[in-house]
């Protein structure tokens, strides 16, 4: 992981947003396997492992959408509880087994203190203030906790950053849109990923909110990135 040294980020409408994700709910794992070419089981692999859960450990995992990263994530043994604020993305798969809840992001139903460990995969780029989930997360942080995040980022190579965005701006949309049930909903994750500020700006927010031995590690080539933060 590279250890870090503000970037503007554009508010978002929680109604909206739950909307369009309630909207995309029954095809959305889907299209997200078809769109990254498979990748996404890796990363939540790779998400388990940076966590490091132990059996008996209680582990939050924010944006979890129809539960697919929770399922991931209770392999470890841990106690790991779902949540996300869209009820259309967790009423998509009812029969996974493990706790899904609804909850916004900024204001969590868990006393403080609660969680060893707090994730989130491709969630956090889409509340409506960046800051302040940071300090939530921090919140229910137990001392001596971890959070890792796991979200599209800024790939390393110039010419592959070019053509990374010429896929995301053009050719994403179209491909999701004909996978997915909502072009509309695409074309904005398509933007929001566009906007989404670079490893080392979204590290120094993370270092501003309060957590210690900040760090990041990319994946595929700098496309994703996974940021992790102590309390």
């Amino acid at each position: 992981m590279i250890e870090a040294n503000e970037a503007n980020t554009p508010r978002k409408e929680p109604g909206r947003i739950a909307a369009m994700f309630d909207r995309v709910a029954p095809n959305y794992d889907r299209a997200n396997t078809v769109m990254v070419a498979g990748q996404d089981k890796r990363w939540r692999r790779a998400v388990r492992e940076a966590l490091s859960l132990q059996p008996g450990e209680r582990c939050l995992d924010l944006g979890a959408g129809t539960g697919v990263s929770t399922v991931e994530l209770a392999k470890s043994g841990a106690d790991v509880i779902g949540a996300d604020f869209s009820l259309g993305m967790l009423q998509a798969h009812r029969d996974r087994q493990v706790p899904l809840v609804n909850a916004d992001a900024l204001h969590l139903p868990f006393d403080d203190n609660t969680f060893n460990a707090v994730t989130g995969s491709f969630f956090i780029r889409n509340v409506d203030d960046l800051d302040a989930c940071l300090t939530e997360i921090l919140r229910v942080l137990a001392p001596g906790g971890r959070m890792v995040l796991c979200e599209v980022s800024t790939p390393v190579w110039k010419p592959y950053r070019k053509a990374h965005g010429v896929f995301v701006k053009h050719v994403l949309p179209k491909v999701a849109g004909r996978v997915g049930s909502d072009p509309d909903a695409y074309r904005y994750l398509s933007e929001s990923t566009l906007e989404w500020p670079d490893q080392a700006a979204f590290a120094d927010r993370i270092v501003k909110a309060g957590y210690r031995k900040v760090a990041w590690r990319n994946l595929a080539g700098g496309a994703v990135a996974m940021h992790r933060g102590f309390k």
